[in-house]
C-alpha cells in the first residue's frame, strides 16, 4: 500500500452549517411564468442580458449547439422561440458565466481554505481560465505551462508499474471525439481501467435491457411517446431533472393517451405542467398530466408490477386479448415460467409490499389492460438499488406480454442524465472487453488493446484506496461528489500521487487530491473552438448522432479543446513514436469521425450526417430483432421480490436532487417546487413516522447507515413533513452520498445503492 506521508488538512463533505431556510407548500405545478423567471434571473445574471438571450436562441437549434444539461433529445423541428428548459438555461449559464478565477485567486486562497465553502459557492467562483498545478507539500495550485503539464503526466505514467495502476475516468459532458480518443489512449497505454458515470447512474438500464433485448440502450424515439396509449414513468421526476420531457407528455395527453406515474414522492411537474412555450400554458391553469399516481415505496417496484401482471393475468384468462399472444409465441421466451411464478404470489402479500392502495392497482390495471402502445420511461428510481438489474427487467416483462416492443409509440425509455452519457459509451467508454471493438482498433490503428477488464467506477475506488492504483485522471465531472461513501472516496483519492482533472469550473474533487494533482480547464460546450471544423458530436438517450457547435468566444486564451488536450497527453508520453498520429487528430476532428466509423458499432458517414437534426444509430429492439440473443428471442424473466428488513428505528432513505441542481452541480439553494428555499439539509419524512418517533418540524437530527458492522453519519439535517410512503426518507444528494456504502451496490451492474439505504434517524443530544 502506498504511504501518503502528507495530507492537506481539507474538509471532504464541505461545511454542514444551516442557512435561513424558508418552507412553503410545494408548488402544484411545474414551469410556467416563475420557470421563465428563474431561467432568466440566472441567465442575466451570469451572461448579462444580450450575450444570454443571443445564446439561449441557439441551443438546441439545428445550426446550434447542444445543451450542456440532460440527455433528452431535440424535436425534428425545435421551437425557434427557444428549445431549452429552466434548468437547461441554467446549465448554459453556469458554463457562459463571465466571472473567472485563475493563477492570482489560487494564489490568495489555499486548498484548505477553499474546502471550507459550500458546493454551490465552489461552483459559483466562475471558470477557470489557465493550466494549474498542485504540487507535493504544497497548499496552493500555481500556474503551469500546457507543455510542462503534459510531461507531468506523461511522466507518471511511465513510473508506472503497470498500465493497471492508472484510471482513466470519464462524465457524460464530454463529445464523441474527445471521449473516443481518451478511451484510444487509455488502451493505446495499455489498459481497460475506463470507469464512467455511468457506473454510478444507468449502468443498471445496460445490463438489464441487454440481457431481455439484445441491446443497453431503450427503443422509442421521442415521436413514440406523443402517440402512446399508456406512458409509465417510474422512478422519475421530470419536472426537475428533465423538464423538456413534460412537453411529450403533454402532447401525447393531447392525442388521448394517459400517464401512470410510479414513484414515493408525488412531484409536482407530473400534477400539473404549464407549457412556458405557449400562451394557454403561460396564462392558463395548465394541464394536469398524470392520471394515475402511484406512491409506490421505494425499491418496491418489483411487487407492485407482479401484482399488476397477476391481475392481468386473471383478466386474460377471463376476456382474452389482454396480452399479445402473437407477439409472445412469435418473439419472447419464458412467458410460461413467468405465469406460473405469478400464482405462488398472493394479492394480499404483493400489495402490502408495494404499499400502494387497492383501488388504484385497478385502476393502473384497467387503464392498461390490452393496450398495445405502451411506453415505460424511468430514471435513477429504479438503478440505484440492490436490485436495479431485476426492476427494470420486470417493467420489461409488462412491455414484451403487452406486445408493445418493436413498434411505434411502444417501448423501453430510460432517460440518461448528462447530454452525452449514452455517446461515451457508444465510442468506447467502457471498461469491460469487447472483442469486436478491439479488433476493429487492431485493424484500423494499428495496435492492440489489452484484453482484460478494466476497473468499474467501484473497483477504481477500491483500488485507489489499497494502493494499487496512483493516478487518476478524470475528463469532467466531480468523482468525490459523484461517488458513494464520500469519506471512502476522499481517502482513496488523496492515496493516488497524480490526480488530473479536466474541468470548466471549480468543485470538491480538485481540493480533496493526490499528492500533486494538476487541473486542466477546456471549453464549454457553448463555446467555439480554435481551428476549421471544429464542431463535435454528441448522442442524445434515444440514439440520434447530431452536430454541436460553441457560437461564444472562449472564456480565456489559455483553454485547450478537450481533444487537443487528450492527444497532446498521449503525443507526449508515445514521443511521438505510436502507429496513431495524436497530434493529427487533436487537430482536426474529421480525422477522428473518420476513425469512429470504422471503429465504434452503427457510426457511418458522421461528418455528413450529423447535420441538422443528425441521424440514428441501429437498434434492434426497433426492428423486432433479437437474433443476437440466446434462442435468437427476447427474454421474459423471472425475478425475486426485494429483501428488506427494517430494524426498529429503520427507515428506507433515497437520495433525490433539489429543483437548483443538475447532478452534483448546485446552481442555488431553492428547490422551489418541494417548496424548500435556501436550504439544503432537510430530510423529508411522513408526518406520522414523526409523531411516532417524537419529531417536531425543522428539528435538527444525523442521519446513519450501518453495513458490515461499519456506521456512517451525515450530520445536520432538518426534518420536513411531507407526502412520502411510511418508514420511507428522502434527502438531498451529494450531502447524503456519504451514508451509501461504497461496497453495497446492484447485482450485475454494481450501480450502488444510493435510492435504498437503511438509515436511522437520531436527535442530535442522543449523539
Amino acid at each position: 500500500m502506498i504511504e501518503n506521508n502528507y495530507k492537506r488538512n481539507v474538509c471532504v463533505r464541505g461545511p454542514d452549517a444551516f442557512s435561513e431556510i424558508k418552507v412553503t407548500n410545494p408548488k402544484p405545478y411545474a414551469a410556467g411564468k416563475e420557470g421563465i423567471a428563474a431561467a432568466m434571473k440566472h441567465s442575466f445574471k451570469e451572461m448579462g442580458v444580450f450575450r444570454a438571450m443571443s445564446t439561449l436562441l441557439h441551443m438546441n437549434q439545428k445550426d446550434g449547439f447542444d445543451c450542456p444539461s440532460c440527455a433528452w433529445p431535440d424535436p425534428e423541428k425545435p421551437s425557434r422561440i427557444g428549445e431549452y428548459c429552466e434548468n437547461g438555461a441554467k446549465a448554459l449559464a453556469d458554463e457562459a458565466t463571465k466571472s473567472t478565477i485563475g493563477a492570482e485567486f489560487f494564489a490568495k486562497y489555499s486548498v484548505e481554505e477553499l474546502s471550507l465553502r459550500t458546493d454551490y459557492d465552489l461552483n459559483a467562483l466562475g471558470r477557470l481560465t489557465e493550466p494549474l498545478v498542485l504540487r507535493e507539500g504544497c497548499l496552493h495550485y500555481a500556474p503551469i505551462s500546457w507543455k510542462d503539464a503534459y510531461t507531468l503526466i506523461a511522466d507518471n505514467l511511465h513510473s508506472l508499474n503497470s498500465p493497471d495502476e492508472a484510471i482513466f475516468y470519464t462524465s457524460g459532458r464530454s463529445s464523441n471525439e474527445a471521449a473516443f480518443l481518451y478511451g484510444l489512449f487509455a488502451r493505446a497505454f495499455g489498459t481497460n481501467n475506463l470507469p464512467d458515470c455511468s457506473n454510478m447512474c444507468h449502468e443498471s438500464s445496460g445490463v438489464a435491457l441487454s440481457e431481455t433485448l439484445g441491446i443497453g440502450k431503450g427503443s422509442v424515439k421521442l415521436e413514440d411517446l406523443y402517440g402512446a396509449d399508456v406512458i409509465i414513468v417510474a422512478g422519475q421526476n421530470p419536472g426537475t431533472n428533465h423538464p423538456r420531457m413534460l412537453s411529450a407528455l403533454e402532447k401525447c395527453k393531447e392525442n388521448g393517451g394517459s400517464i401512470i406515474s410510479i414513484n414515493p414522492l408525488e412531484e409536482s411537474g407530473l400534477m400539473n405542467f404549464k407549457n412556458p412555450q405557449s400562451l394557454k400554458g403561460l396564462l392558463g391553469s395548465g394541464k394536469q398530466l398524470t392520471d394515475l399516481h402511484l406512491p409506490v415505496k421505494i425499491n418496491q417496484d418489483i411487487p407492485l408490477i407482479k401484482l399488476i401482471l397477476k391481475k392481468l393475468a386473471a383478466l386474460d384468462r377471463l376476456e382474452g386479448n389482454i396480452f399479445d399472444t402473437d407477439f409472445i409465441q412469435e418473439y419472447t421466451e419464458g412467458a410460461e415460467a413467468l405465469l406460473k411464478d405469478l400464482d405462488s404470489y398472493s394479492v394480499q402479500e404483493l400489495h402490502m409490499l408495494s404499499g400502494v392502495p387497492v383501488e388504484k392497482v385497478d385502476a393502473a390495471v384497467n387503464l392498461l389492460a390490452g393496450k398495445r402502445k405502451i411506453v415505460v420511461c424511468w430514471a435513477m428510481g429504479l438503478t440505484q438499488h440492490k436490485n436495479g438489474v431485476e426492476t427494470i427487467r420486470e417493467y420489461v416483462n409488462l412491455l414484451l406480454l403487452m406486445g408493445a416492443i418493436g413498434k411505434p409509440f411502444s417501448g423501453t425509455c430510460p432517460v440518461r442524465g448528462h447530454s452525452n452519457v449514452q455517446g461515451d459509451r457508444s465510442v468506447g467508454i467502457m471498461h469491460y472487453v469487447d472483442k469486436d471493438f478491439n479488433k476493429r482498433i487492431e485493424t484500423h490503428l494499428g495496435f492492440t488493446p489489452p484484453s482484460e477488464k478494466g476497473l468499474d467506477v467501484v473497483a477504481a475506488m477500491q483500488a485507489m484506496y489499497k494502493g494499487e492504483a496512483k493516478i487518476f485522471m478524470a475528463l469532467g465531472g466531480n468523482f468525490l461528489m459523484a461517488a458513494s461513501d464520500t469519506d471512502y472516496t476522499a481517502e482513496a483519492l488523496q492515496r493516488c500521487e497524480l490526480t488530473v482533472q479536466v474541468s470548466t469550473k471549480l468543485n470538491r474533487s480538485h481540493l480533496v487530491t493526490g499528492k500533486t494533482a494538476l487541473i486542466l480547464p477546456t471549453y464549454g460546450r457553448s463555446e467555439k473552438e480554435h481551428g476549421a471544423n471544429c464542431f463535435v458530436t454528441v448522442e442524445n438517450s434515444m440514439g440520434r448522432v447530431r452536430r454541436s457547435r460553441g457560437i461564444l468566444k472562449a472564456s480565456s486564451d489559455h483553454l485547450r479543446s478537450e481533444p487537443e488536450l487528450i492527444a497532446s497527453i498521449a503525443d507526449t508520453y508515445f514521443k511521438g513514436k505510436h502507429t496513431v498520429d495524436w497530434k493529427l487528430l487533436g487537430n482536426d476532428y474529421r480525422k477522428i469521425r473518420e476513425l469512429i466509423d470504422k471503429v465504434a458499432k452503427g457510426f457511418e458517414n458522421t461528418e455528413s450526417r450529423a447535420n441538422g437534426v443528425g441521424y440514428y444509430l441501429p437498434n434492434n429492439v426497433r426492428e423486432r430483432d433479437f437474433s443476437k440473443l440466446p434462442g435468437g428471442k427476447a427474454k421474459i424473466t423471472i425475478n425475486k421480490l426485494p429483501e428488506h428488513q427494517l430494524m426498529a428505528g429503520e427507515f428506507m432513505l433515497m437520495t433525490i436532487r433539489s429543483h437548483d441542481q443538475f447532478n452534483t452541480t448546485i446552481y442555488g439553494m431553492d428547490d422551489r417546487y418541494r417548496g424548500v428555499y435556501n436550504e439544503r439539509r432537510i430530510v423529508f419524512m411522513n408526518p406520522d413516522d414523526m409523531v411516532e418517533n417524537g419529531l417536531d418540524k425543522m428539528e435538527v437530527v444525523n442521519l446513519s447507515s450501518t453495513y458490515d458492522s461499519g456506521t456512517r453519519t451525515a450530520y445536520n439535517f432538518k426534518v420536513l413533513p411531507y407526502k412520502i410512503p411510511k418508514s420511507n426518507l428522502a434527502a438531498y444528494f451529494p450531502e447524503t452520498n456519504a451514508l451509501v456504502p461504497y461496497n453495497h451496490f446492484a447485482d450485475r451492474s454494481r450501480t450502488p445503492i444510493s435510492k435504498s439505504i437503511k438509515v436511522k434517524v437520531c436527535k442530535q443530544e442522543s449523539f
